[in-house]
């Protein structure tokens, strides 16, 4: 029926409230979305109600993307899982035993250096989450410009390149627009969805072209339709930071 029930806990409770509809992708206009091909327009059909939604919580966004930086997927997700067990708090309400809060600004500026060690995160990108920290306050504010602007505002902070302006973009700013230019592996995967072969990152954004302004909800539409890539070549290997 259209309506949404939000229950928050916490300092923040009344901000996650007033901030859920957009979580759940109520501030998304897919209007301006043309499949384009036939395959695309099903996997649209199929799924009518897909959103991007946005946190409004750039900073919040950015730590664990630049633990994603330069490593495989699980191992950046197993440093989030240490640092957030090591120095997050318990979630207040009902599941306090069962989940924890990340740290805030602060909390992540006091994380030792032997912690990030033994999690497996570079001195390089524990060093940049604390820089970040530090001016967290500042790039929250970017929230309030439309997604390009803040994206671009996001470049021009040092050590965040296209992709992981991109990856903050889509998670926190509801950016349709937003290209995750230099993974590893997407310009590949859309390549082969489009036209059976590898792309590399020219070619992923030439091949997007079409959905000028709707280019992340595209590569999500491509890629729901397929076909998939095959499971084949190199992979990034999983490096022990903690090894050095």
């Amino acid at each position: 029926d259209g309506r949404l029930r939000a229950h928050a806990w916490g300092p923040g409770a009344a901000a996650a409230v007033a901030q859920a509809p957009e979580l759940c992708g109520a501030a998304d206009d897919d209007r301006a979305f043309a499949p384009l091909l036939p395959r695309i327009a099903e996997a649209h059909r199929r799924e009518p109600g897909w959103r991007v939604p946005r946190t409004a919580r750039i900073f919040d966004a950015l730590v664990p993307v630049v633990l994603e930086q330069k490593v495989i997927v699980q191992q950046a997700h197993d440093s989030w899982r240490r640092l957030v067990h090591r120095f997050g708090e318990p979630a207040p309400g009902p599941a306090a035993e069962r989940m924890r809060v990340p740290p805030d600004a602060a909390g992540w500026r006091r994380v030792p250096s032997w912690a990030w060690h033994r999690a497996g995160v570079d001195p390089q990108r524990a060093r940049f989450v604390v820089r970040l920290a530090e001016r967290a306050e500042s790039i929250d504010r970017l929230a309030e410009l439309p997604a390009a602007e803040a994206r671009a505002r996001l470049l021009a902070l040092p050590g965040v390149g296209a992709w992981t302006a991109a990856e903050v973009a889509q998670r926190a700013l509801g950016d349709a627009d937003a290209v995750s230019v230099g993974d590893f592996h997407l310009a590949k995967r859309v390549g082969h969805a489009l036209a059976g072969r590898d792309f590399d990152d020219d070619e992923l954004l030439a091949a997007l072209e079409p959905w000028a302004g709707q280019r992340f909800r595209a590569v999500r539409r491509i890629l729901r339709a397929g076909p998939a890539r095959p499971r084949r070549g190199p992979r990034l290997a999983l490096v022990d930071h903690r090894a050095h």
